[in-house]
This record gives structure tokens, C-alpha cells and sequence, in this order.
């Protein structure tokens, strides 16, 4: 599903008020933009995963704020492209574009490679993301761990449970009782 029109059918954009569906339309051209060219690891095109965090959201976590539905597209957009950020920006806001800065590990938009260290720093942030952008890293790792087991590299595996266990089971509890906007 690389096609802007489909990421507008997932993200339900027919059914947004104006000017939301506007700017769901503008969302999924620059996510088709931004990730088109991208492969995760396990060899799929890049864009079928922010597009899956998409119908967790809505159809698993019954999110139907459009702002949100966005967010979740874009979520991994800066830690892709970190150039893009600008043009993010310019389109859709500074807002939209400082949530997902705190959403995306720093040495990503550093465009450096990883340090030690670096994954400490990101489960700290992490802990610091509002209740919805926090939902929204949720979703991510729900369907990355549906594609885990696709996934050529154990070492990526054994991270991933690693982190999924120390950091993210552990907030997903503690939020538990907050009411993310639905």
C-alpha cells in the first residue's frame, strides 16, 4: 500500500470534517513522499508499517481523532528522513513536527549512528512522551512485534524483546488509566 489514496481510505479521512480532511490528504502525500524508496529489514517497503500503526490504532485502540490518525503515520518520518523535518513543517505545522521530533531517537536526527548509551537516552524520552504520542509508540511496537518474527537478524529480536519488556510493558501498564483522545 503505497498509494496516497489508499492511506487516505485507511486513515478515513472521508469521514474527517474540513479542514481535517484536508490535512489527512497532505499527510499521506508526504508519507508516500517521505517513505517511498525505504525497506524495513525484513525486506517490505517501509510505508505498509506506519500505515498498519494506522489500523491499530483505529480498529484495535478505537482512535478516530484525525490529529492522531497523522501522527501515527508520520510517526517514524524524522527517524527515516530527518531532512524532511522542513517540509513537514512547512505543510502540516511546528507542532505536528515537534511531536514527532519527541518521538524519534536523537541520534536519528542527529543522522549520526548509534552510541552507547543512546538507547538509554531514547527509553528516557520515551517515559517523557504525552499520553498520546506515547499511545502512538504503543501501536508501533504492537505491530512491530507482529513483524518480528520476520525479521533476518536474532540480535534485532533479542533487542526488541529486550526493550519491549524493560520499557514499554512497563509504561503501557502505567497508562493504563489515562483516556488518550479517542
Amino acid at each position: 500500500m503505497t498509494s496516497t489514496p489508499a492511506m487516505t481510505d485507511e486513515l478515513g479521512v472521508k469521514d474527517w470534517p474540513e479542514p481535517e480532511r484536508a490535512r489527512g490528504r497532505l499527510a499521506a502525500t508526504l508519507a508516500t513522499t517521505i517513505y517511498t524508496g525505504h525497506v524495513r529489514d525484513q525486506g517490505t517497503p517501509y510505508i505498509s508499517h506506519p500505515v498498519r500503526v494506522v489500523a491499530i490504532l483505529k480498529d484495535e485502540l478505537g482512535v478516530t481523532v484525525p490529529e492522531l490518525l497523522i501522527l501515527g503515520l508520520l510517526h517514524d518520518a524524522l527517524e527515516i528522513a530527518p531532512t524532511a523535518e522542513r517540509l513537514i513543517a512547512s505543510h502540516l505545522g511546528p507542532a505536528l513536527t515537534q511531536r514527532l521530533r519527541s518521538m524519534t531517537p536523537d541520534h536519528r536526527l542527529e543522522q549520526r549512528r548509534k552510541q552507547p548509551g543512546d538507547s538509554d537516552i531514547w527509553h528516557n524520552k520515551i517515559r517523557c512522551l504525552g499520553p498520546e504520542e506515547l499511545l502512538t509508540r504503543l501501536a508501533d511496537r504492537i505491530d512491530n512485534l507482529h513483524d518480528l518474527r520476520h525479521s533476518p537478524d536474532p540480535d534485532r529480536r533479542a533487542r526488541f524483546l529486550a526493550s519491549l519488556t524493560s520499557t514499554y510493558l512497563p509504561l503501557a501498564q502505567e497508562s493504563r488509566d489515562r483516556n488518550p483522545a479517542k
